[in-house]
């Protein structure tokens, strides 16, 4: 339009076609075209320049020629293509077949060429494309490749394959390439966390597909998680949010990579024998940063020079403690308050004896939940058929044998009198179990409340001047009263006895 306005300038001031087109290098003809439209639509030279651009097209140009009538085969194939373009969802169905349906109902319809570009129109307007701004440290994306690289058994010669694993982060497009050796969730947590230690932070989300070591069970709306994997971002304090099933598009940028990685890495691995996966993962890094460091297509910087520059200041900081993965179990506590783990027992409060616990465990912890709650934390244990238990989870009828501690009751004894201090050392001496000695002391101690820390004092030392170091002496002296009597009174008796006089106990005249 604005070569339009130029010739009508030129020739206002009376240039001839000649030295116009000349001046605008344009042709003549074209340029009497113009002049001949003006000089027939009677307008006035200002008028004419004061018109905006669709206004001065449709003077100037030709008429639109009015689009044809469609053909009737373009008509009936329209309304086939939506039930065609339903059907190629399902697996197992492809563009021949729905071809070769169409010619069989419609011999005179279109051939192969026509028909599926045809199809391809309609399923590009049907489903187009969005495009996606993503901000720096949002998000990362990961994927396994399809292809699988492998290693080679050094005595056996075998071929193992082996799985790669791939992240990008869609901002920077910093790719991290490593190979393990499965897709179990062990092995995901590991390259995973390999990742976000290579990128030097955490992304806000981590978007995986629906891989089961990653997602249980796939939804369009909340996905059901793998709790060990949920676990581990949590750790790391990102957010799960899987791709839709079926929709690489959710994911597009790690497809990409994929792609690059065949070219830029596999290439460079081609021909080359590797025996285990550090040496792989070495040749494989190598390759990495060539890829990295290489700059993008159309672009003056690279995707690390990018990453450095805009994403990693982004992102979130790193746990300095690492993931360890926890093992889950499902265990029923005994009678005996404890729970069995491989062959190892913990002990849990036993007001949740006959209960189901959750036991999570790593190689230094067990921690043990009931309905979500922790009831227990125990150190790993490791001895067959050993017991691990926290005194305060026990019955008091079941501290007895556990909870032996010999300055436990000579304190007790102490703070009544030193008689019974006394005492009581005597009596964890002249025990040779440890459970005898904490039985009598136990039992000693306990008639303080039952008779009075005086008479238990009394009968302290009436047993003590006999060397009598048991629990039936004290309660036999403290049933008798004998405790009430002085000592001094029955000294040449017991000089002659060796015991306190008792009605029924016979002497030794009954024997003669």
């Amino acid at each position: 339009m604005n070569k339009i306005r130029q010739v009508l300038r030129c020739y206002a001031p009376g240039s001839g076609t000649r030295s116009i087109s000349s001046m605008l290098n344009m042709s003549r003809n074209t340029v009497k075209k113009y002049l001949q439209v003006y000089q027939k639509s009677g307008l006035s030279l200002e008028a004419i320049l004061s018109m905006d651009d669709s206004s001065l097209r449709s003077l100037f140009q030709e008429k639109d020629k009015p689009s044809e009538e469609p053909p009737a085969r373009y008509k009936e194939l329209q309304t086939l293509l939506p039930g065609y373009a339903k059907r190629l969802k399902k697996k197992g169905v492809i563009r021949q077949q729905l071809f070769q349906e169409y010619r069989s109902s419609h011999p005179d319809g279109y051939a192969r060429s026509r028909f599926c570009n045809y199809f391809q129109a309609y399923l590009a307007l049907s489903h187009p494309v969005a495009h996606l701004e993503h901000k720096a440290g949002d998000k990362m994306f990961i994927d396994y490749t399809g292809d699988k690289l492998a290693l080679v058994n050094r005595d056996t010669g075998q071929t193992i394959p082996v799985e790669v694993f791939v992240s990008i982060l869609p901002c920077s497009q910093l790719t991290h390439v490593e190979a393990v050796m499965s897709q179990r969730e062990e092995d995901l947590i590991h390259v995973c966390e390999s990742a976000l230690l290579f990128y030097g932070g955490t992304p806000a989300v981590i978007v995986p597909d629906n891989l089961k070591s990653a997602v249980n069970k796939p939804s369009r709306y909340a996905a059901e998680l793998n709790e060990d994997f949920a676990a581990f971002a949590g750790h790391y304090g990102c957010v799960v949010i899987p791709a839709r099933a079926r929709k690489p598009r959710d994911k597009a940028l790690v497809e990409g990579a994929v792609k690059l990685v065949y070219r830029g890495i596999y290439t460079r691995l081609e021909g080359r024998v590797f025996h285990d996966l550090e040496s792989l993962d070495a040749a494989i890094r190598v390759a990495l940063e060539l890829h990295n460091n290489s700059q993008l297509t159309g672009r003056s910087y690279s995707r690390r020079e990018q990453h450095e520059e805009i994403e990693r200041d982004c992102m979130g900081s790193l746990n300095p403690i690492r993931f360890e993965l926890k093992r889950r179990h499902v265990a029923t506590v005994q009678r005996n308050g404890y729970a069995r783990l491989e062959s190892h027992y913990y002990s849990v409060p036993y007001r949740h004896i006959g209960k189901k616990v959750n036991i999570l465990y790593n190689s230094e912890k067990v921690e043990i939940y009931l309905k979500y709650e922790k009831v227990a934390v125990h150190q790993r244990g490791y001895k067959p058929y050993g017991y691990t238990h926290d005194v305060d989870h026990l019955a008091p009828g079941q501290r007895v044998p556990v909870d032996w501690n010999p300055g436990k009751y000579l304190s007790e004894a102490a703070s009544m009198h030193p008689d019974v201090e006394d005492y009581i050392r005597h009596v964890i001496e002249v025990k040779v179990h440890p459970e005898q000695a904490c039985k009598s002391c136990r039992w000693i101690l306990n008639f303080a409340s039952r008779v009075g820390e005086k008479r238990l004092v009394n009968a302290c030392r009436w047993a003590s001047s006999h060397g009598l170091y048991n629990y039936p002496a004290i309660e036999e002296i403290l049933k008798n009263r004998q405790d009430e009597l002085p000592l001094e009174e029955n000294e040449d008796d017991n000089e002659r006895s060796g015991m306190p006089s008792r009605e029924n106990i016979r002497g030794k005249e009954y024997y003669n």
